[in-house]
């Protein structure tokens, strides 16, 4: 749909399942080249490399842990020794555990910090770093959630996490954007996941979070990865700083249709 992305190589972080993995599929589709990085799925990673490969794609497997330099510094180098570039970092990878907040382990709380937040400000520093010394007016896109603007109790750690996200999204795409860097931040919702799958498979569990969900259904992962492959087109230009949010209308208040209140 996008020729402009044709050629051009991504690294997508957690690609090995759910959002990560249908972003990583969708580039292919656009004939990016991606690598696709995984903590611990290696056979989720290396099946998905597998069908791109026979598609025709070109793309990767690399583990790594996204919350350490030594690991997003190994991302960027596969992609310059396997694609000879990087045009587009997608920081993806994240965790959540619930736990009311007065007994949430430090342990629990920096574990979420540093894969939801740590690893994005790390991912978009080293892709910040090759695009200033290469002159190139990359790409960032940084995966957030409702709960960025939605306050979710039970789960403080995951929703600072992304509420921090927010911020530093905005920050660095005001602070490079006279490089012709761009930044944005996708925001699902509840989005039919391996994550979710227990979840959505308990009628009472799924039908109380359509009722959060002013259409009424449950969102799927290439619904995020359509918005995905739009922030990394030149379709999308004249957009930065901005957090694009998938949801549904979840983030629309929804007690509130209808007039209510």
């Amino acid at each position: 749909m996008y020729k402009d992305l044709e050629g051009k190589v991504a690294v997508v972080t957690g690609g090995s399942k759910g959002i990560g993995n249908a972003i990583a599929r969708r580039l292919s589709e656009e004939k990016m080249s991606v690598v696709i990085n995984y903590h611990s799925d290696k056979e989720g990673a290396e099946e998905t490399v597998a069908d791109l490969k026979k598609l025709g794609g070109e793309a990767v497997a690399v583990q790594a842990d996204v919350g350490t330099e030594e690991g997003v510094d190994s991302l960027l180098k596969a992609a310059l020794e396997n694609f000879g570039g990087l045009d587009l970092w997608v920081n993806n990878a994240g965790m959540e555990n619930q736990s009311p907040t007065h007994e949430l382990k430090l342990e629990d709380w920096n574990k979420v910090l540093n894969v939801n937040l740590t690893g994005v400000f790390l991912g978009s520093k080293a892709a910040l770093n090759h695009y200033l010394e290469k002159n190139k007016k990359g790409n960032i896109i940084n995966l957030s959630s409702v709960h960025e603007r939605i306050p979710w109790p039970t789960f403080a750690h995951y929703s600072a996490s992304k509420g921090g996200v927010k911020l530093f999204n905005e920050t660095i795409a005001l602070e490079y954007a006279h490089k012709g860097i761009r930044v944005n931040s996708i925001a699902p919702g509840a989005i039919n996941t391996p994550i979710n799958a227990e979840k959505f498979e308990d009628p009472e569990k799924k039908e109380s979070t359509l009722e959060m969900i002013p259409m009424n259904t449950i969102g799927k992962p290439e619904e995020v990865a359509a918005a995905a492959a739009w922030l990394a087109s030149a379709e999308s230009s004249y957009v930065t700083g901005t957090t694009l949010f998938v949801d549904g209308g979840m983030s629309l208040y929804p007690s509130f249709e209808e007039g209510k209140g």
